[in-house]
């Protein structure tokens, strides 16, 4: 993949913009690509600056990381696996990024508790358990701020699932195997 050798992923922009961070070789971990984060972090670039981010799926962390790397307020990131949790809270040490925080947690059981609203979020999780469609539901009951960003990627195979109602889909694209696109949720009023 451009820009990434085994197990490393780059921050591409904002003030770590060209660091190299490792990653655990783990099954289905994927890091977004840096063609996908580019274009994403594109999208997202008039709302980044001191906003409060949720990475559902951290995985890499190339997404919450990145985001912390361009001036989001407070990035929050959640995985499973042990490994990568260690790694990303090394990764935050590393680049001395106070404003994230690493949690082990399953992301549909973490989106059970009491809700606080977040600007934007990372939907990005293994394909193969399907779960746009239940975290979205899940993420409409009090986790987004008004006009909040959801970022959604899946395999191409599969369509986009139905967004909560009020969503809009703001942009969308394909590259390789994936598919992915940039929702918004709605604004009070």
């Amino acid at each position: 993949m451009h820009g990434q050798t085994a197990c490393q992923v780059r921050i591409i922009g904002g003030r770590h913009r060209g660091r190299r961070l490792h990653f655990p070789e783990l099954p289905g971990l994927r890091p977004t690509g840096d063609r996908i984060r580019e274009t994403l972090f594109n999208w997202l670039q008039p709302y980044i600056e001191g906003a409060r981010c949720l990475d559902l799926f951290a995985g890499s962390g190339a997404l919450g990381l990145e985001a912390a790397s361009r001036g989001a307020a407070q990035v929050v990131m959640l995985d499973t696996a042990v490994a990568v949790v260690r790694q990303l809270a090394e990764n935050k040490r590393q680049l001395d990024l106070d404003q994230v925080q690493v949690v082990r947690a399953d992301a549909l059981q973490w989106l059970e508790q009491e809700a606080t609203p977040f600007d934007i979020v990372f939907l990005d999780p293994p394909f193969v358990d399907n779960l746009l469609q239940p975290l979205c539901q899940r993420l409409s009951m009090g986790w987004l701020a008004d006009g909040a960003h959801i970022y959604l990627e899946d395999a191409v195979s599969r369509n986009m699932p139905p967004l909560p109602e009020g969503w809009e889909m703001q942009k969308q694209k394909s590259a390789g195997q994936v598919h992915y696109g940039l929702a918004c949720a709605p604004l009070p009023g």
